[in-house]
């Protein structure tokens, strides 16, 4: 406590001004800079928050399909085309070669109201053949998908294979409309999704604790955090888990636990650990957020931050020929100029131990989001700051 308390003094001593407005410019400046601080006090958090199991993870599928529906605001590339041209053959509906290359060049036909698409879907680890996953629609040469109505595509996932086969109603998150001398859009009206437009058709085959072991990993790797989630497992279940790097955590599934790899994965999941972080400062100049974390700190420095304000006002004059003397009126230009420096006394940081005083102190300056900026930019270049500062 004493410690915060010369803390204080010296904070108070660099502007000379009276302690109740250095708190009450404190406080206007924390209810405008929106400066979010983390806790001070770390809560230990849940091992399943900070890992994933190896081999649970989501997959991507793609296809290309043909959307059809639409009121006048389809495609009309050749893409479109010949893709309507393959659909009505698969339907039975066949041509001579010389005709579908024909209508494929054929740039007079009226595809106004069907569009190519390229369409996405995730399809996650343990979701079984029948079930329903959502699906994103995005057009390739079409100005609207509003009313469309995407036909049966074949998603396929990185190995060439089919995973799933997306149908049904486009709808859309905005819309665009159009006349002869205005026109408004609202969001995208090009990008759409079906809720439950895919029906899953092949699974993705994964049994968790293959071999005996159960690998966790990292999503932020660490090598102290590593540590004590080892740590937290071995306590539970002695000698299961070992750490393989920063990132990285193998744990043995014990022989009670054999024919049951989820209750155990699950009982893993729910230890807590309290994470470390590296210390860092992120700051976001366009919305004047500023996030920094428990264990930013900084060194003794001493600040002298101020603005330099320059005004300029044109007045022109018109000036008038004398009569009777042949001249031209014209336009003179006037300029004024005025510089105005605010002078801002040294401010003195003192070495900052908690995320509290570091708060207290950056507040203090009375300055801008944009002069904060300015400031752990400098701080940054002179490594009086212990901390990694990223600029969004």
């Amino acid at each position: 406590m004493s410690g915060r308390n010369e803390h204080s003094k010296g904070v108070q001593s660099m502007s000379g001004k009276t302690n109740a407005k250095l708190l009450t410019s404190s406080r206007l400046l924390a209810a405008t800079l929106s400066i979010a601080v983390a806790a001070s006090t770390a809560s230990a958090i849940r091992i399943k928050d900070i890992t994933t199991v190896e081999g649970v993870r989501t997959n991507n599928l793609r296809g290309v399909g043909l959307v059809v529906g639409l009121d006048g605001t389809g495609g009309q590339g050749p893409g479109t085309r010949q893709v309507l041209l393959n659909f009505l053959q698969r339907e039975g509906l066949r041509a001579d070669p010389a005709t579908r290359l024909g209508i494929a060049n054929n740039t007079q036909i009226k595809t106004e109201n069907m569009a190519l698409v390229a369409v996405f879907a995730e399809l996650p680890t343990f979701v079984r053949k029948g079930k329903k996953i959502d699906v994103v629609c995005a057009a390739i040469d079409a100005k609207s998908l509003k009313g469309g109505q995407l036909i049966g595509t074949a998603l396929r996932g990185v190995d060439g294979e089919v995973y799933a086969m997306a149908r049904g109603p486009i709808a859309l998150g905005g819309f665009s409309a159009k006349g002869q001398g205005a026109s408004v859009k609202v969001n995208h009206p090009t990008r759409g999704h079906i809720v439950g437009g895919a029906t899953v058709e092949r699974e993705v085959d994964f049994a968790p604790g293959v071999g005996g072991t159960v690998r966790l990993h990292l999503r932020d790797a660490d090598f102290e955090t590593a540590s004590r989630i080892v740590k937290a497992i071995n306590l539970s279940f002695p000698g299961t888990s070992r750490a393989i790097d920063a990132g990285t955590v193998d744990v043995i599934v014990p022989p009670e636990y054999r024919l049951d790899t989820v209750g155990f994965v699950g009982r893993i999941h729910l230890l807590e650990v309290q994470p470390d972080t590296v210390a860092q400062v992120v700051i976001d100049e366009s919305t004047g957020t500023i996030v920094f974390g428990e264990n930013v700190r900084i060194a003794d420095v001493a600040i002298n931050h101020g603005n330099l304000t320059i005004v300029t006002a044109e007045t022109p004059r018109v000036s008038q020929p004398a009569p009777l003397s042949q001249g031209a009126t014209v336009v003179v230009p006037q300029t004024q100029l005025q510089a105005q420096e605010e002078r801002s006394p040294v401010a003195l940081l003192e070495a900052t131990t908690t995320i509290g005083d570091l708060a207290r102190a950056l507040n203090a300056l009375g300055v801008t989001p944009r002069d904060l900026s300015s400031i752990f930019r400098q701080l940054h270049a002179s490594n009086a700051i212990y901390a990694d500062v990223v600029f969004k």
